[in-house]
């Protein structure tokens, strides 16, 4: 079987797919808080997806996509069988994995799925782990029977109340984190806003804090310079210094800022292809017709 080929592919929310990936080479050396970068066609855009899961002995790494944009509205049409053009990896850095103590385990909506290889190699190391899921509603929810099986307690928020406790992720982090004993590092994945409010209260409750910048990063080898953020006063590329970095120290409004500096070309991508760019190629690469 070649690399790309998509041996499964299963709904778990709304516009959001997680997909079985054969690239034996990517799940024997993929390490927690890497990624790949994917192409679905020859002309299309590279797409940085981090790595869920991975399962070594079946050559297969598990990738979570949310259909946002036209790439990501292409991959959801490739169905079991289908090969992606490429994928590349694992790029990226890799998570700093240690016996903190007791650490939380923040996911925000989609978040959740780069946050589950972490929890899970935290929790192998022997860590106490308090995981906290949030989303707008319980359908937005994703992973929660995973991070369940690789968390000590999982404590669900949702904006609404649909779904365990009513309330924020800023909420969640302080109701586990009263609770005792101390917490000695947290780990925030999800929407960058939801990851500077989180990061504030960490900051407040004296909490080294992980979090990871994946939504700004574009090509994924530091050659286009679209990720470049600003931590501790210095400026550094998600793709290749992160994506994981200090909370306290990313200025996250200028984080902001940039990504929305290509929304009109992604405007303008997605009405070219809701006018009849479609993908095809059961079982083989897909092509744009």
């Amino acid at each position: 079987m070649e690399p790309g080929r998509i041996v499964s592919k299963k709904p778990i929310g709304p516009d959001v797919t997680m997909y079985g990936v054969f690239a034996p080479d990517i799940a024997r050396r993929r390490r927690p808080g890497q990624f790949v970068i994917v192409r679905i066609a020859g002309q299309g855009e590279r797409i940085p997806l981090t790595i869920a899961d991975a399962d070594p002995e079946a050559g297969t790494v598990s990738l979570v996509v949310q259909s946002v944009g036209k790439s990501t509205r292409q991959m959801a049409m490739l169905e079991e069988g289908s090969s992606l053009l490429d994928i590349a990896g694992p790029l990226g850095t890799p998570t700093h994995i240690e016996r903190f103590g007791t650490v939380i385990c923040c996911g925000g909506g989609i978040g959740t799925a780069p946050l589950h290889p972490i929890t899970q190699a935290l929790h192998e190391a022997g860590n106490r782990v308090l995981t906290v899921l949030c989303a707008r509603t319980a359908g937005l929810l994703v992973m929660v029977e995973e991070m369940g099986k690789v968390s000590d307690e999982v404590l669900v928020m949702t904006d609404d109340g649909s779904r365990g406790t009513k309330g924020l992720a800023t909420d969640g982090i302080r109701i586990v984190a009263g609770r005792g004993p101390a917490v000695d590092h947290a780990f925030v994945i999800g929407p960058p806003v939801m990851m500077k409010f989180a990061s504030a209260v960490t900051r407040e409750l004296g909490i080294p804090t992980t979090v990871s910048l994946n939504p700004i990063m574009i090509d994924g080898t530091g050659m286009c310079g679209c990720c470049r953020v600003t931590v501790g006063g210095r400026t550094r590329f998600a793709c290749v210094d992160g994506p994981e970095f200090d909370g306290h120290q990313v200025d996250f409004d200028e984080l902001m800022r940039r990504l929305s500096a290509y929304r009109d070309q992604e405007r303008s991508a997605m009405e070219h292809f809701g006018g009849g760019c479609r993908l095809t190629g059961s079982g083989g690469h897909g092509s744009e017709g």
